[in-house]
């Protein structure tokens, strides 16, 4: 039947199914026989520093453009496909630039034209120095909030005061705030070029996606409550460090009687309207060639109303006040913050990094390019060190800009430096048109711009049923961000998932394999209930590798999945050769003692004996000399039983045997070894030949066994012959050489189907 369907089929199809139908055939090998036929030799190393100190023409070609990107991207730019999609782009992330500089540099504790300069020098920075082309660099709500926790926590209100009112001096606060806020910039380029410079861009992968979602949802939290004072026109106290969240929102509560009528209303009639020009986005997006920019209609229409109207003098609704025309010229940091600014600086470079290569790999993988980390941290960094020069606090990518940017149309970094062109026309000339924009309507953008990072919320549902661990991440990163504050919530976010990591690896999942009938795959017979355990072989594995803080669980583990009680058998082996060696010590001391007595006896003979008494006296010495024979030859026995290799086996002992006589160890999930694992797999070797078990290694990586050889695993008693380059090796070689009993029939060959 099978030959008329191949027949029915293409050729092409048939040859395939032919093809699917095959038999492996090869010897048995072990790690010896199989170095030995694949000559195997260590692999030459390398030494990647050698190469830092090559000089030539195209290596220093190479590292201008590593370093220098634009520079290999730019003379290859198509202005015919790709200008004009950029300028599009470019044009819609000023708009939404324009509104969200202002908001930001208010949640850093800042002047709202600092949120300008911010989105103008770092984000040209990062056009000649950054890899990404569809990121927006620029402010962001979380980095700001990081910042403000900083500002606020070294230069609070309260050291500001003035005069019998109590007033705060704002210039005088502001002008230490921006100092602060600088300072920590440069201090954060200067992590950030340091570590992109040494390669250390990898440092983000201790960053996983739980932990990251959660860390911004809790920063998410602290934004929405930092914004609360501005929509209700309240003047708050500053705190800062642990629970300073939970205070906040109670001083919240207790002074919500306190709060300015036309503020609030000026915040939801903002939040409204943002709201429903997003909605209308929404709907609409298929038909609009760029976004409705409802931040910069929402921002020009609550300017003209508050200055026509004149919200600040007739309703106490807080405006933005007075912004500079112009550029500010660049001053130095301020050295003797840098020790109170160091672990801040450090945290928000993390972060900020963090945020922004997993936001421009995701673009990246979408779009079919490659973005260098490294150089993504040295680009960042130069951004927020040069930043930091001209008075910018630090910056990072926004997700929303980004995805508007990459819907725009743009293509490449350009769109970037189109947006800082337009910042830059609104610095010199048109900044100063904002002097009467209330707060409450930049308070309003911000919670409304919260709405992607909020709906993160929903990350509990989705890995309730995908990954509960990390879930666990989520969870501890958002409560420890709460509670401790940004800085110290990431430290214990870290932390915490480093040592699930590490609860994780201690916790593995331990099989006793089976064999799947008709097949050499091994399968754990608890979860296939047609793989079948090999009579005489038990085969283990640990879906973990082996190292200190697990070894000593994988060799308990080992004993109890066996089946036997090891420790119990050993010890029991011991305790009864013990009382073999007692017994024939006391053999050997009855031995000479009864030798000694026929050597110093005298036999007295008396003359008037007769012959009958003679006869008698020698009947008794030859009984003695029989009996003397008799404990010779049982002290002989015992001698030679303790010598025999026969004379301490456990059936000779008396013990029970173990139901299988080999031992095969799948070693397949091993990385590395360190001493304790080495040390852990000869005491198994021990052990278990201890009780008549002879143990065998499989599936060992090349490094790992590279690995056990300068450990000195291999000795006279452990080989490379005891290692096996499969699982069905090292079976098929138990069953032909049992340690005891007869080999049981093997097949050397098995088909496989498909």
């Amino acid at each position: 039947e099978q030959r008329d369907t191949q027949a029915l089929l293409p050729v092409t199809q048939a040859m395939e199914l032919r093809k699917r139908d095959y038999h492996v055939e090869r010897p048995l090998m072990n790690q010896e026989q199989l170095e030995e036929l694949g000559c195997w030799t260590s692999a030459a190393r390398t030494y990647q520093w050698r190469t830092w100190f090559q000089c030539s023409r195209a290596r220093a070609q190479a590292l201008l453009f590593q370093h220098l990107p634009v520079l290999a991207w730019l003379p290859r730019y198509s202005l015919r496909d790709w200008l004009l999609g950029d300028l599009l782009a470019g044009l819609s992330v000023a708009i939404m630039q324009l509104p969200q500089g202002l908001a930001y540099a208010l949640l850093a504790g800042l002047p709202p034209v600092f949120g300008l300069y911010s989105s103008f020098y770092p984000v040209f920075i990062y056009f000649l120095f950054g890899t990404s082309r569809h990121i927006s660099v620029g402010t962001f709500a979380v980095m700001s909030v990081m910042v403000g926790s900083v500002t606020e926590s070294l230069a609070p209100d309260e050291n500001f005061l003035q005069g019998a009112n109590s007033t705060v001096d704002e210039a005088a606060r502001d002008g230490v705030r921006v100092q602060l806020a600088s300072t920590l910039s440069v201090l954060v380029g200067l992590f950030q070029v340091g570590l992109g410079l040494v390669r250390f861009g990898f440092v983000v992968t201790y960053l996983s996606e739980p932990l990251v979602r959660g860390y911004t949802t809790a920063a998410s939290v602290q934004v929405f409550i930092s914004q609360l004072k501005y929509v209700f026109g309240l003047q708050l106290s500053s705190r800062s460090g642990p629970l300073s969240l939970i205070y906040t929102v109670l001083e919240v509560c207790w002074k919500l009687p306190q709060s300015v009528v036309g503020t609030v209303v000026t915040a939801l009639v903002a939040g409204v309207a943002l709201v429903l020009v997003k909605l209308l986005n929404d709907k609409l997006r298929r038909y609009l060639p760029m976004p409705i920019p409802g931040e910069l209609l929402t921002l020009i229409g609550a300017t003209g109303i508050s200055y026509g109207v004149g919200l600040k003098p007739r309703f106490g609704v807080d405006v933005v006040g007075n912004i500079p025309a112009g550029l500010v010229p660049p001053a130095a940091p301020s050295p003797q913050l840098f020790t109170s600014l160091l672990g801040y600086a450090f945290t928000i470079a993390v972060v900020g990094f963090a945020i922004a290569i997993s936001l421009g790999k995701i673009f990246a993988l979408r779009h079919g390019y490659r973005v260098d980390s490294n150089q993504e941290l040295v680009a960042l960094g130069l951004s927020n060190l040069i930043g930091g020069v001209f008075q910018c606090f630090p910056v990072s990518c926004s997700m929303s800009r980004s995805l508007v940017q990459e819907s725009a149309g743009g293509n490449t970094q350009v769109a970037g430096a189109v947006s800082s062109l337009f910042i830059l026309i609104i610095i010199v000339k048109l900044g100063e048109l904002f002097r009467d924009l209330p707060k409450a309507v930049l308070a309003a953008a911000i919670i409304v711009n919260l709405k992607g990072m909020l709906m993160q919320f929903t990350d509990i549902r989705s890995l309730w049923k995908s990954n509960r661990m990390d879930l666990l991440i989520w969870l501890v990163t958002f409560v420890a961000t709460i509670l401790l504050n940004l800085d110290i919530g990431l430290a214990v976010a870290v932390v915490f998932s480093l040592l699930l990591v590490i609860v994780r690896t201690q916790l593995p999942r331990y099989s006793v394999l089976g064999q799947v009938p008709d097949t050499d795959i091994y399968q754990d017979v608890a979860e296939y209930s047609e793989a079948r355990e090999v009579p005489g072989v038990k085969v283990f594995r640990s879906s973990a590798t082996m190292y200190f803080a697990n070894a000593e669980l994988y060799s308990d583990a080992l004993k109890q999945r066996c089946g036997v009680d090891v420790d119990h058998l050993i010890s029991q082996k011991k305790k009864r050769l013990r009382k073999q060696e007692q017994k024939l010590k006391r053999l050997r001391k009855s031995l000479q003692k009864q030798t000694a007595a026929s050597e110093g006896a005298s036999v007295s003979i008396h003359v008037n004996t007769s012959v009958r008494d003679m006869e008698s006296n020698n009947m008794e010495d030859s009984k003695a000399k029989v009996r003397l024979e008799e404990l010779e030859d049982i002290a002989a026995s015992g001698q030679e039983d303790a010598k025999a290799p026969d004379g301490s086996t456990l059936k000779a002992l008396g013990l029970p045997q173990p139901h299988f006589h080999s031992l095969v160890l799948d070693l397949g999930a091993l990385s590395f070894v360190d001493t304790v694992c080495i040390k852990s797999l000869k005491n198994i070797f021990r052990d278990f030949r201890e009780i008549e078990v002879e143990v065998y290694m499989a599936a060992c990586h090349t490094p790992v066994v590279a690995q056990l050889e300068a450990g000195n695993f291999f000795d006279a008693s452990i080989s490379k012959q005891h290692l096996f380059a499969s699982v069905h090796d090292a079976v098929l070689f138990a069953l032909q050489h049992p340690r005891s009993g007869p080999a049981s029939p093997v097949l050397v060959s098995w088909p496989l189907a498909h």
